[in-house]
């Protein structure tokens, strides 16, 4: 028991360092850290594998605050047991360039395994982190990578839709290396939990096929057996439900929603602390026994660490090859004969959907790079990404580079994170443009988070056709175009797709939409100077008259079109430089100088895209033309509403004779 005693004691720091920075910050979530201090002290300090010195050691234990709003906790435990991280900038809570941001980044803070805080995304993360070890433990050694993923989830958690999308795969697959800690504290930021949350979730979780327990949080002995209980378990997934008590030890506001995103209040931090037999002064106190006990605790991580680095040179020395794939893995070596193979096996071909050129792509990727790995949304047979010659994965089964995410959007693009988070794949989800909108939160954050998630989508436009309105894209393109730090390529033909899929490879802390067609589309003409170099910076010219007239810029699809309609216009005099920018954010990095060269500046511009107007009004600018569809699609055969829309070669050389004699 003096063991736990310990803990009770580094429960209290971990508590009043977490009141302490709320405080000073006047901001934040004191709740959540208060009630969770001691389960989380426990499983810390006798359970988590880390060693400080070295946070991203490929054997240790990943640990995961969905709860992101309850970062105070984390930082506490990072402070304490020896991450890059001083009690100063406990101190600097949610401050200006301070490293313990509002809640959790990836990137910014040591010891942070992913970007939490839009509830449910630390949930659906930490199954793609499981998913990755049960991999790594397949394909390399199961004593070396062997290691688990722990997690604190919340009551708003487990209400998001991603978290049970997430935890309804991960009983599916067996995902046995995963231990969540459910702070079932039944009160969220409006108002206790009853009002809207009233259903079993030990009954529901267990109905996704996990092992479950319950515990109060008082009784860390309970506590510390279920947790081994869990380890134990090693065929399906472990969720504890943890019945605290949110700000446990505020005599005025304990167990009160008024705790969840406030700080206590000078008075109030006053009173917890008499109530706790803690010091009121100074702030920021930590016991020298705490102090020694964390010690213990890194001394023992460390041995740990030490010994798992041993066996590893003794792994490496026994399976060489294996070894060469593993640092391969870990560099995210790009073999040049890649590069080589895709533009050879696609820069000519015939008429044909991108979707199919990509799914060609594909399987020349995965055949250079082990690490690619990804599925789609029950959606392959129409996305073209299902990689042969490997099997899926399934339960007991993680040989396989196919996962089957099922109509779960929301959790294959944070699982993809979930992946992409530990530096070692290259992952992939796939479904149609229309539902990135579904994924769209977990794009956001591999962009905030600097991911090299890749997130294919197709059926690209209206030419969707007979599904109608609902499954044609409109604003998607430009959706995602707004994304800070995505890319979104939008290739023309097979050359395209091949430099589309080796730029976005390249990205390697940058996340990529790849975007493709359902429809043939014919392989271009290009000038005679083309170089396959030109793709890489974004836009380029296709072919141009000796003198132009204007510039028109198109992407995807309307690039074989623009072709079109440009000889109808060259027939009736106009010249025109024909530009394919099939990704805008690769052209807007490029120097003023080759931009200016690509697009003239001073020539008149119309731009062309089958979605949205909004934004190539940069590009056209006031007196340009934005040829595009700024309503929703209808149901009929492409054919026909291409016509009805007005995307026939006729009726954009029309638009643009129309609109050039008003502007000359």
């Amino acid at each position: 028991m003096s063991e736990l005693q310990d803990v009770k004691l580094l429960a209290k720091t971990v508590a009043m360092l977490s009141v302490d920075a709320v405080q000073q910050a006047n901001s934040g979530h004191p709740g959540l850290p208060m009630g969770a201090a001691g389960y989380a002290s426990l499983l810390w300090s006798h359970f988590l594998r880390f060693d400080p010195r070295d946070p991203q050691w490929l054997g240790r234990d990943r640990f995961v605050l969905s709860a992101g709003h309850g970062s105070a906790l984390l930082y506490s435990l990072l402070h304490l047991f020896g991450f890059d991280l001083p009690l100063s900038e406990l101190q600097a809570f949610r401050q200006w360039g301070s490293r313990t941001p509002g809640h959790p980044e990836f990137g910014v803070t040591a010891g942070v395994e992913c970007t939490t805080g839009p509830l449910g995304q630390g949930v659906a993360n930490g199954v793609g982190l499981a998913l990755s070890g049960k991999l790594l433990a397949t394909e390399y050694s199961a004593d070396l990578f062997g290691y688990r993923v722990y997690g604190i989830v919340s009551d708003g958690d487990l209400m998001e839709g991603i978290a049970s999308e997430a935890c309804s795969l991960a009983g599916h697959l067996g995902l046995g290396n995963l231990i969540y800690l459910y702070d079932d504290n039944k009160i969220s930021l409006a108002g206790t939990t009853d009002v809207c949350f009233t259903e079993s979730v030990p009954q529901r979780m267990e109905s996704y096929g996990w092992h479950v327990q319950s515990v109060d949080a008082h009784d860390l002995v309970g506590v510390k057996r279920a947790i081994e209980l869990a380890i134990e378990e090693t065929g399906r997934p472990s969720i504890i439900a943890v019945r605290s008590i949110l700000g446990d030890g505020s005599p005025n506001k304990a167990n009160t929603y008024g705790v969840h995103g406030s700080p206590l209040g000078d008075q109030e931090v006053s009173l917890t602390k008499q109530a706790l037999e803690w010091p009121t002064s100074p702030a920021f106190h930590v016991p020298e026994q705490v102090k020694e006990l964390c010690a213990e605790v890194i001394r023992r991580g460390a041995a740990e660490h030490g010994r798992w680095v041993t066996r590893f040179e003794e792994w490496k020395g026994a399976h060489p090859e294996e070894a060469r794939r593993l640092d391969a893995q870990r560099q995210r070596h790009l073999p040049e004969e890649l590069n080589r193979e895709l533009y050879a096996a696609l820069a000519h071909a015939k008429p044909e959907a991108t979707r199919s050129l990509s799914g060609k792509a594909i399987q020349i990727i995965a055949k250079h790079l082990p690490s690619f790995i990804g599925g789609s949304a029950d959606l392959e047979p129409s996305t073209k990404t299902l990689i042969r010659d490997t099997t899926e994965v399934q339960k007991g089964v993680f040989t396989g580079r196919n996962i089957r995410f099922g109509v779960r959007e929301h959790a294959m693009g944070a699982i993809v994170n979930g992946l992409a988070y530990e530096r070692l794949w290259h992952p992939f989800g796939s479904t149609f443009l229309v539902f990135s909108d579904y994924l769209r939160p977990s794009i956001r954050i591999a962009a905030l988070s600097h991911l090299q998630s890749l997130f294919i989508f197709t059926h690209d436009s209206f030419w969707v056709g007979e599904d109608g309105p609902t499954h044609e894209p409109i604003e998607q393109l430009q959706s995602l175009r707004l994304i800070p730090n995505l890319y979104t390529f939008r290739p023309a033909d097979g050359l395209e797709v091949a430099a589309c899929y080796w730029a976005a490879l390249q990205l390697r802390e940058r996340p990529s939409a790849l975007v493709f067609t359902r429809q043939d589309l014919p392989p271009l003409k290009r000038h005679e100077g083309f170089q396959v170099a030109d793709i890489s910076r974004g836009a380029y010219t296709v072919d141009e008259d000796a003198h132009n007239d204007l510039v028109v810029i198109a992407t995807g699809s309307e690039v074989s079109l623009a072709s079109d309609a440009a000889h109808i216009l060259r027939s009736q005099g106009i010249s025109l430089r024909l530009v394919s920018m099939p990704c805008v954010e690769l052209f807007l990095e490029q120097p003023a100088s080759v931009r200016d060269q690509i697009v003239p500046p001073g020539l008149p511009v119309v731009t062309l895209e089958a979605g949205r107007t909004f934004g190539w009004e940069r590009f056209a600018g006031r007196d340009g033309l934005c040829i595009g569809i700024d309503h929703y699609g209808a149901s009929a055969p492409g054919e026909v509403l291409a016509e009805r829309f007005g995307f026939t070669p006729e009726a954009v050389a029309q638009k643009i004779q129309g609109w050039w004699a008003v502007c000359r």
